[in-house]
């Protein structure tokens, strides 16, 4: 009987393992989805941080929660080694988005909670690395989409941090949209001054985002302006990156074949 179980218990975790790691085309349109999901809980999340938790029906929370639940046991249950996996960072945030969902049935105060659902945005890595698998746009793109993600994850997680420690001292930040509009103002130089962080954190706060803000935004425009260049290493010099047409190493002269996509380049 106990074979039994440990029969129909094995084919099941097989059966999850196909699903999510599988070739096959139910795997694959399984795992679409799956990208599908996590573009719109990422959307719903930024989009609800902007309005007051206190007065937001919490069935779409607690539907989006029971499905990243099932997702959540399902990885753990078809790891090699489970308390390894659920000690990995993306299943810490997961785990942590998870009980910010539910917790609205038990705390008032749905601030900081709605704050911590931002951590869903470190997601969108794995969303990008998905659909550069599977769509030959992405791969094309690869650099412009891998530098808009590292922006946008900055903007929006930065302005969590600004919204959690500022909005409860500083006047000016009520909402989360006034943290978004200062982080914004703050990482372009803009600076128009109509919010401003007087408390020490606050301004080292804001020195961090002038710094590194600005040298994500730098580092887009270089991405989106600059020639794009393809992965090939050149076998006599290691030079990696190359023009799409190139047919010498610019580095050492080698002649190389680069593998193109025909139209697409």
């Amino acid at each position: 009987m106990k074979g039994i179980e440990k029969t129909g218990a094995g084919s099941f975790r097989e059966g999850l393992r196909e699903l999510y790691y599988g070739d096959e085309r139910r795997s694959k349109r399984f795992r679409v989805v799956l990208l599908a999901f996590d573009l719109l809980t990422i959307g719903y999340f930024i989009i609800s941080s902007m309005l007051d938790p206190n007065t937001t029906d919490h069935t779409i929370d607690y539907l989006i929660a029971s499905v990243l639940a099932l997702d959540y046991t399902a990885r753990l249950a078809i790891a090699n080694r489970p308390w390894r996996a659920a000690i990995e960072f993306t299943a810490i945030t997961d785990l942590v988005v998870i009980l910010s969902l539910v917790a609205s049935a038990f705390v008032e105060n749905l601030g900081f909670l709605r704050v911590a659902r931002m951590l869903r945005l470190l997601r969108s890595y794995h969303v990008v690395k998905e659909l550069r698998s599977i769509s030959p746009y992405f791969r094309r793109n690869e650099e412009i989409i891998q530098s808009s993600v590292n922006l946008l994850v900055f903007i929006f997680v930065v302005t969590a941090i600004v919204y959690v420690t500022e909005g409860h001292q500083n006047p000016s930040i009520n909402t989360y949209l006034d943290a978004l509009y200062f982080t914004v103002a703050t990482l372009t130089t803009t600076g128009f001054g109509d919010i401003t962080l007087t408390d020490s954190f606050g301004r080292l706060l804001a020195v961090v985002i002038m710094v590194f803000g600005v040298a994500l935004f730098l580092r887009l425009v270089q991405t989106i302006f600059r020639p794009q260049k393809v992965s090939y290493t050149c076998p006599d010099c290691g030079l990696t990156r190359h023009d799409p047409d190139a047919v010498h190493c610019k580095h050492c002269g080698r002649t190389i074949h680069i593998r193109t996509e025909g139209e697409w380049l």
